[in-house]
């Protein structure tokens, strides 16, 4: 039992590298038939619904007032998706920290069966995704959909660089990196090469370089100044990377501008409605630098990490009154969510001492393998179609967004895309031929550890808690720990108890199931999409 963990780690970093089944003649082929089936459901495609798609960064369980009886902060537009549409209590990104929640809820996907096996990716790192795997936007557009995503991308981008400059990795650079990229010419595999018709946003976090908007493939100011900012108002104890940025860019007006930029385009298809809209908004909020404006600091009466979630709740809120304003709310999904829990820069002392806990009573924060970590609000709203008011306590996941909006929309799901999405429409609602329910969910944390939950189980396959929380990895004392964790979360939701020697039946039983997720290649029912030469290890053998 105590070879488990090593196992596991050992066989997604040397096996999950996905090789494609089809060929690239035919993925092209595939691709031209898909898009011929867009074209003929373009009739169609002006009675469907809009879907609004909301993502914020590091923002806690416990920061919705909706969701945490004890919030201190005043959150009415999150509140009011909650009495308006359906409140999820067991929802998860599908990491714990920003890139790898991202790639799922794109691509219906875990990240771990990318390259990406632990970590995030920088500002400069190279394109994500890949060319054969289909995002939510490709799938979207097909059907005739207008896409645009205004917001933080960070699932990399294919930079040009300076003469004779080396090129970029997965590893967060450095700031001074950052010049050696050519912003004089068009950057590659941004955005618009996976399924966005429209991109307005920044690279990646805002922590990283280069601090300059981008504006569909090429940035719309040229950096020539090096810049940072401090990681959150009013402490010089840290700051963000230092390097290339727009002569005017400033930090605290990224929220209003890409707020700006989604109300004018909500507006925009309100006065010429030619085609329905997927709008994504991966806000960069409440995420370093906690910087809120003027206006509101000082707005939550806690620290400025509450003044930041309560200007981003007041960015959703301009949103939903476009939609209000222009006859689109009847009309439009709209799906809010986190990408991961909170991040320790907002100060978990200080927001206690004003009796707030971002990850309300969840153990650990963003990074970690317990659930503040990657148990993260998760609100659904759609007028005359989804319930008012409801709660549900379903175990979703956000690649299950997916998989939704497809049953949702009553458009067809190839077996071959969105393999690790399940749809919870018939967790809320009655439906014909539901779809089968998400049965189990992977948990990853940013160095890579798994942990699999069934039921109220949940099994980590290490002995720490797999990011920056203690026990932390490597910390003195962590190899004297037991290898695997066993939570009961139905009688300790706050993963106190390890219970893995009481049920080693259980532990088994998890072990099982997750070879089976890695060595299949996906989660939902369909063919493999493994391949014998991908997973290169033995299964686990518990007493």
């Amino acid at each position: 039992m105590n070879d488990i963990a090593r196992i596991f780690r050992f066989a997604t970093n040397t096996g999950s590298r996905r090789i494609t089944p089809l060929g690239r003649g035919s993925v092209l082929i595939a691709r031209w038939l898909l898009c011929l089936i867009g074209g003929m459901s373009s009739v169609v495609a002006a009675d469907r619904p809009n879907v609004l798609l909301i993502l914020c960064d590091d923002l806690g369980y416990g920061d919705v007032a909706a969701l945490n009886p004890q919030c201190r902060f005043r959150t009415p537009h999150f509140d009011r998706l909650a009495q308006e549409g359906v409140t999820f209590t067991d929802a998860h990104s599908s990491s714990a920290v920003c890139t790898p929640s991202r790639y799922a809820l794109l691509t219906g996907r875990y990240a771990w069966r990318s390259r990406l096996q632990k970590s995030v990716l920088g500002g400069l790192s190279p394109r994500l995704i890949e060319p054969e795997t289909r995002t939510l936007a490709d799938f979207l557009r097909e059907q005739g959909y207008d896409t645009a995503c205004f917001g933080k991308w960070h699932l990399g981008i294919d930079w040009p660089r300076q003469p004779d400059a080396a090129g970029f990795s997965d590893d967060i650079e450095q700031g001074r990196d950052g010049w050696r990229v050519d912003y004089r010419q068009p950057f590659r595999n941004g955005p618009q090469r996976v399924g966005f018709d429209r991109f307005f946003g920044i690279s990646a976090s805002l922590d990283m370089v280069p601090y300059t908007f981008l504006d569909n493939d090429r940035v719309s100011a040229m950096p020539t100044v090096d810049k940072d900012f401090p990681m959150m108002l009013g402490r010089e104890d840290g700051r963000t990377r230092r390097g290339p940025a727009a002569v005017d860019f400033e930090a605290d007006q990224v929220l209003p501008t890409l707020t700006d930029k989604v109300v004018r385009y909500l507006t925009e298809h309100a006065t010429a409605p030619s085609k329905p809209f997927f709008c994504y908004v991966p806000l960069a909020s409440p995420h370093t630098p906690i910087l809120p404006t003027e206006g509101w600091r000082g707005h939550s009466q806690t620290n400025h990490y509450g003044d930041f979630v309560e200007q981003t709740d007041d960015a959703i809120g301009q949103m939903l009154k476009t939609l209000d304003e222009h006859g689109l709310a009847e009309r439009t999904l709209v799906i809010v969510t986190s990408d991961n829990g909170c991040s320790p820069q907002a100060d978990f002392p200080e927001l206690a001492r004003f009796g707030h806990h971002p990850s309300f009573q969840f153990r650990g924060h963003k990074a970690d393998i317990f659930e503040g970590g990657h148990r993260v609000p998760y609100l659904a709203r759609w007028p005359g179609h989804l319930p008012a008011g409801k709660t549900c306590a379903s175990l979703i996941g956000s690649q299950d967004t997916w998989a939704t909006c497809a049953e949702l929309l009553e458009i067809p799901l190839p077996d071959t895309m969105a393999v690790d999405s399940f749809s919870w429409r018939s967790q809320v609602m009655p439906t014909v031929n539901p779809r089968p329910a998400r049965p189990s969910l992977v948990h990853h944390s940013i160095n890579g550890s798994f942990a699999l939950r069934r039921g109220p189980w949940k099994l980590c396959f290490c002995g720490d808690s797999g990011g920056w929380s203690d026990p932390r990895p490597d910390s003195p004392g962590a190899e004297k720990r037991p290898s695997l964790q066993l939570y009961d979360l139905s009688a300790d939701l706050g993963e106190q108890q390890n219970r893995v020697d009481e049920h080693p039946e259980i532990v088994r039983e998890l072990t099982a199931e997750m070879a089976q997720l890695i060595e299949h290649g996906r989660s939902t029912p369909g063919p493999s999409q493994a391949n014998s030469a991908m997973v290169q290890w033995s299964r686990p053998v518990t007493k």
